[in-house]
């Protein structure tokens, strides 16, 4: 059933691995957490036509952890919005990827994303538009972990559930690690799935690397009604790579090197993913 996708994931953590060292630096680990997030979103769940990338009634995808962007980069290249020619070119003076979505610049991106916390009110002021204006299409955003220490997120919570947005989903890529440690030792979250839904979002729990449980939860979230969707979804930092898994130095800045690259793409063509 899943197949397909299971290959695609495959493919985006090669070339994540790629990026990151064709530019020599990046954010390795949460791209690689969010990869099974991203390819489904792409490959089953937005309405999206590369050919015209600003058709009005397209589904929006804002990936608010935006320092992410190589996973967002791999997927819009599997859809032919770019050509992975373009890889080569990352984080460089005139490239068309940046080392921050630029929407301005990269067919398929939604929102110039880097700052924390400002794609999540920017996805909120998008579905909210599209009710004010009774369109049907529906908006998505990934937040990291180490983002809902934002006071910014809880505000737009509020602002969500007021207005009745049951035309979003956000999703959390909970990999417990945030830019310099784990979050627990930084801010603690816990109990999210109690705050989330004392705010009066709709909540979904799941393995934030299993197809099975991703679909049922993008399943779940769009038949729900007057209320925002909120799918918390536990990841690995650096998932695939066994070096840089739970590894807080491969957040950012570091690129694999000569021996790391080759074991690395090793291991995510032999990765045993989840279906």
């Amino acid at each position: 059933m899943f197949e397909d996708l299971v290959s695609a994931a495959r493919q985006m953590r090669k070339d994540i691995i790629e990026m990151n060292c064709l530019a020599g630096s990046g954010h390795p680990g949460g791209s690689l957490s969010a990869v099974e997030i991203i390819c489904y979103l792409y490959n089953r769940e937005l309405k999206v036509d590369p050919a015209n990338p600003q058709h009005p009634d397209r589904d929006r995808f804002i990936l608010s952890k935006g320092h992410s962007c190589l996973a967002l980069y791999a997927a819009l290249a599997q859809k032919n919005f770019f050509s992975k020619e373009e890889y080569a070119r990352l984080r460089h003076v005139g490239g068309m990827l940046q080392g921050h979505p630029d929407r301005l610049k990269t067919p398929g991106v939604e929102f110039n994303s880097g700052s924390l916390s400002q794609g999540f009110s920017f996805a909120i002021g998008t579905a909210l538009g599209a009710k004010m204006q009774d369109k049907t299409f529906r908006t998505y955003v990934l937040v990291g972990d180490g983002e809902l220490n934002e006071g910014q997120i809880w505000e737009g919570m509020m602002f969500a559930v007021h207005h009745q947005l049951d035309n979003m989903v956000a999703i959390v890529d909970y990999n417990k690690l945030q830019s310099d440690d784990y979050c627990e030792n930084v801010t603690a979250l816990e109990p999210l799935m109690d705050k989330f839904r004392s705010f009066g979002w709709y909540t979904i729990e799941i393995d934030g690397h299993s197809f099975h449980d991703i679909c049922c939860a993008f399943d779940r979230a769009r038949k729900i009604k007057k209320r925002p969707s909120i799918i918390l979804a536990h990841t690995i930092k650096g998932k695939g790579v066994s070096f840089m898994e739970n590894a807080p130095k491969w957040h950012g800045s570091l690129a694999p090197e000569a021996h790391e690259r080759e074991q690395a793409l090793r291991e995510c063509e032999c990765e045993e993913l989840q279906s």
